[in-house]
């Protein structure tokens, strides 16, 4: 996310254009909308035309522009104009850095997880069992 200098008056606002943002604040903020998310789950059958990816939504071809674009500076898709139609795909590996950063994020809790299990398995064995 890049910060502006906005001057008003007499005085500077710090403002943050999410328009700009970069990375994997943008990636997530671009799978942040179901819509795109939609778009996305599309695109991993293949590519497709805006006028396809626009078939699903009850929104304008322009709003789904506007969608893909936001999915495309998140590096999450591309596209390539032919004549008068733009095809969008997939961006290889566009969606890594999530799927790293999710991971980095589940490795611990993991961890913890297996020594819970560990413990517990360990504590029921040690007690003996009362049986009537």
């Amino acid at each position: 996310m890049i910060q502006v200098l906005d001057g008003c008056g007499s005085s500077w606002i710090l403002k943050q254009v999410p328009k700009y943002q970069v990375g994997l604040d943008g990636m997530f903020h671009a799978l942040a909308d179901g819509s795109r998310r939609a778009m996305v789950e599309r695109l991993v059958r293949g590519p497709a035309s805006v006028s396809e990816l626009a078939r699903p939504f009850d929104m304008s071809l322009p709003a789904v522009v506007q969608h893909l674009g936001v999915l495309e500076q998140a590096g999450i898709v591309t596209s390539e104009k032919v004549g008068r139609v733009r095809t969008y795909q997939l961006a290889p590996d566009g969606l890594e850095p999530c799927r790293d950063w999710i991971g980095r994020q589940r490795l611990p809790a993991e961890h913890r997880l297996d020594r819970l299990g560990t413990l517990l398995e360990t504590t029921h064995q040690d007690t003996p069992e009362d049986t009537p």
